[in-house]
């Protein structure tokens, strides 16, 4: 017997793999099928003891697969890890179900076996997705590719019976809840504070965080993990999608993007957990879920909460220490990758520094640390969209949404809690329907703006912005070049900037033209303020969005994934590149 198994795992480890990709997909199916379909009582409890089998069942192909493939190689390397760390889980859960002690019975329950089931079935799709040796994808048309595929998987899942309570979501509602969830914008058809089940909310908190780090990433990193590397080519691909030149630090920036996002938000959760008030919650579980659900979406600048009538919910209004939180995670998912990690690599020094002179009684040399060009560039235009933003906002509202506040500090709070929120992030504390005009229009701009490049965040981004108003400013003043930081900006970025800011004006006043034919009677501020909100992936809204008619809909949720994935990037997937002459034109100039 033990030779045999040796044959197998030696010589059939690639059958080996797609058997158990498609035990782990027939058992992750029996699982969606029990959760979010099953009504009958007596049929769930049959099928969740066929889970239950189906969960040891893959508990020893697991832990068979990698102990033999440890012995086979005779040595322990990345994938091995990974096989050892799912096994150390299921056997956990095993014991925690098997020996009924109290200070495990959390983890009885049948979450955690459907927890462990999909951590296979992850495993194994991400190891088959790795495989593109044979064929070859513009890495920007599966960038496109994966963002769909996504949200059509979203919308059947959301379509689910027992995803909702009381009205089940038709196909273009799912669709919907799909496409804002996968394109982290906050829209929503309907109260998922009210009327999602709880499978219903995990639901669009998976879809957001995936959605936010972007698919591939997520895919990359699992097939790394548990494939245990990538080939040059895989290397190539995910080099291009991440923007990372370096091959040779393309896996380094993929797990870096990961672990920084998880890490914040695990932080994030904790401090939004002692921000709350555990009266308002009817168990720890849920102030547990409810903290995570905030720190993830906060983060990747979703705008989805599960409170009714969102932030401005009379029991966290006036919470600031949980607007603050909220506040720092997506400014900080709006910073981008790069800005944030140059922040935990300062951190993480000086923590090791204080460490180091505590309990050593050493001193650590400081290493050269610095912002890039573009790093210190993207800052200081956060910097001043935060501080016109916010100074901005408070003397507009200050008679108006801010009225209601307790305090100065606390109106200074909503007034920074609020123009952060507008550039994509799409929470709300105030009520939008009582803001002024002129804050109306300030909140469309702020959208339009959005955040950094690189981030969760949407909007044409601040560079965008600033690098169009300095070429102004230089054209005022002869000059034929961008200069900033004693650098000269290439004329590439310029019409790159240009294009994007043309593009977004495009695809918004599509939206909006398109909208006053199907929804008229909804008024034109509100199509407005609806249209652009769409495409920047804010998801702040005037009230409109479940009134939308079904054309609307399906106009805010095309122009919601343009948002997403960018118009220009649509343009360079799909439009045929040319070949670089060897000739140049005899230059003209264009009368202005």
């Amino acid at each position: 017997m033990l030779n045999f198994f040796h044959f197998i795992f030696k010589y059939k480890n690639r059958t080996l793999d797609q058997v158990m990709l498609y035990i782990s997909l027939a058992c992750a199916l029996v699982v969606i099928f029990h959760v979010g379909y099953l009504t009958d009582p007596a049929i769930g409890e049959l099928l969740s003891g066929v889970i239950a089998v189906m969960f040891y069942i893959l508990f020893f192909l697991t832990c068979s697969r990698t102990i033999f493939s440890i012995l086979n190689r005779r040595s322990i390397d990345v994938a091995h890890y990974s096989g050892l760390l799912v096994s150390s889980y299921f056997l956990f859960i095993i014991i925690a179900r098997l020996t009924g002690f109290s200070s495990m019975e959390f983890f009885a329950g049948e979450q955690w076996i459907y927890v462990g089931i999909y951590l296979v079935f992850i495993a194994e799709l991400s190891k088959s997705t790795l495989f593109f040796d044979s064929f070859y994808f513009n890495p920007t048309i599966l960038f496109v590719i994966s963002f769909l595929v996504l949200i059509l998987i979203a919308t059947v899942l959301l379509m689910l019976p027992r995803t909702t309570l009381y009205t089940p979501l038709s196909f273009v509602d799912a669709l919907f809840m799909a496409t804002s969830a996968v394109c982290i914008t906050g829209l929503s058809v309907t109260d998922i504070s009210h009327n999602f089940t709880f499978f219903g909310q995990a639901i669009i908190l998976i879809l957001i965080q995936v959605g936010g780090l972007g698919i591939m990433t997520f895919t990359g990193f699992f097939g790394y993990f548990f494939s245990g590397g990538f080939s040059f080519k895989n290397q190539l691909m995910f080099g291009e999608i991440l923007g990372e030149n370096k091959v040779a630090s393309v896996i380094k920036t993929l797990l870096t993007i990961i672990f920084i996002s998880l890490l914040f938000e695990f932080i994030g959760a904790i401090f939004i957990y002692f921000s709350l008030d555990s009266a308002h919650f009817d168990n720890q579980g849920k102030m547990v879920f409810f903290a995570i659900f905030h720190s993830i979406s906060a983060f990747c600048n979703a705008g989805f909460t599960i409170l009714p009538d969102g932030i401005h919910n009379i029991q966290y209004r006036y919470n600031y220490n949980f607007q603050l939180i909220l506040s720092a995670l997506f400014i900080f998912g709006g910073l981008g990758f790069n800005i944030v990690l140059n922040f935990y690599t300062y951190a993480k020094f000086h923590i090791k520094a204080l460490y180091t002179r505590i309990f050593f009684n050493k001193q650590l040399l400081h290493p050269a640390w610095s912002f890039s060009f573009n790093s210190k560039f993207i800052l200081y235009c956060n910097i001043i969209v935060v501080v016109m933003g916010t100074g901005c906002y408070y003397f507009l509202e200050m008679r108006h949404t801010l009225v209601g506040q307790h305090s100065i500090v606390g109106e200074w709070i909503s007034a920074f809690f609020m123009a952060n929120a507008s550039r994509s992030a799409g929470f709300n504390s105030v009520n939008l329907g009582f803001m002024s005009a002129p804050s109306i229009i300030f909140i469309m701009l702020l959208m339009w703006v959005g955040s950094s490049p690189g981030s969760t965040g949407g909007g044409v981004k601040v560079t965008t912005v600033a690098i169009s108003m300095l070429n102004i400013i230089a054209l005022a003043k002869g000059k034929e070049h961008i200069e900033v930081f004693k650098r000269r900006i290439v004329g590439e970025s310029v019409n790159k900037a240009f294009a994007i800011i043309l593009l977004s004006l495009f695809v918004i006043g599509i939206c909006f033209v398109s909208l006053n034919f199907t929804d008229p009677h909804l008024g034109l501020k509100n199509l407005l303020f609806e249209s652009v909100s769409a495409y920047t992936t804010c998801g702040l809204s005037l009230g409109i969005t479940p009134e939308l008619s079904l054309a609307g809909k399906l106009i805010i949720t095309f122009t919601m994934f343009v948002g997403r994935v960018g118009a220009l990037t649509l343009l360079v997937a799909f439009i045929k590149n040319t070949r670089n002459k060897q000739y140049i034109y005899p230059s003209e100039k264009i009368m202005f």
